[in-house]
């Protein structure tokens, strides 16, 4: 399984626009919604970074949305109920171009809803004291970072799909490092990730593909030339002058 998007009658294990998809009003005001046929996914890992309101987080929840995830995010075809959440934005934009591209194992993190999955998770008969496959200890007994990389540790493998929302939202530095490490030794495993990220870190993945996203749509980027590679270095570098650039100060 290699998900790709792109048009009707592409390779198995792709994605096209739906036929009776709208192609008007929000989100298809976004340049990259818009845009959205040209993005070629990496069989391994692609990123799609850029600036807040580019379109990131509505493109992966549709592909999630595509491949078969509740809406909430967690595992693939998770049984179970959660609380309702509203379906993606660009719901049913995307469908497979053939019944059998749906991966057979995955996880859908999606930031802003973890807590309910992780609620689910502890009290809906997943999670066990001795035998968890999230790992010994409940998500809610520890902390939003830990728990996100518990879940990254325990349930990301071979072979499998991957939809990742901004995972960093709950990382340190240094637990950024560390999910960049699990991604790195799943997609050596043969796991295939489409991840949303702001992160410098993340988006430092030994080959993997970068889209950047801005009023122009979407293309490919070297990760070097990323804006948010660039904006981190230059602040890094001297951050007395971007504070008084933001406060407008003389």
């Amino acid at each position: 399984m290699a998900l790709e998007i792109g048009r009707a009658g592409s390779a198995a294990g792709s994605l096209r626009l739906a036929d009776d998809a709208p192609r008007s009003g929000y989100p298809w005001d976004i340049p990259a919604v818009r845009d959205l046929s040209q993005l070629r996914p990496h069989p391994r890992v692609t990123f799609l970074v850029g600036d807040n309101g580019t379109g990131k987080s509505t493109i992966v929840e549709a592909v999630a949305d595509a491949m078969g995830f509740a809406a909430e995010g967690g595992e693939y075809e998770r049984p179970g109920e959660l609380p309702a959440v509203p379906r993606a934005t660009l719901g049913g934009a995307l469908a497979p171009v053939l019944s059998g591209t749906r991966p057979r194992n995955g996880y859908f993190l999606r930031a802003e809803s973890f807590f309910n999955v992780a609620s689910f998770v502890d009290a809906g008969g997943v999670f066990s004291p001795d035998r968890s496959i999230y790992g010994d200890v409940p998500l809610h007994e520890q902390s939003h970072g830990q728990a996100f990389l518990a879940v990254a540790a325990n349930r990301f493998g071979g072979d499998s799909l991957y939809v990742l929302d901004e995972p960093e939202a709950a990382l340190s530095v240094s637990g950024a490092l560390a999910l960049l490490a699990i991604v790195v030794r799943a997609a050596r495993a043969g796991a295939q990730f489409v991840i949303a990220t702001h992160s410098p870190v993340l988006l430092a993945c030994p080959g993997a593909r970068i889209y950047e996203l801005d009023g122009g749509g979407i293309a490919p980027c070297e990760y070097d030339e990323l804006e948010t590679v660039r904006l981190t270095r230059g602040f890094l570098d001297a951050p007395d002058r971007f504070i008084h650039a933001a406060l407008d100060d003389p």
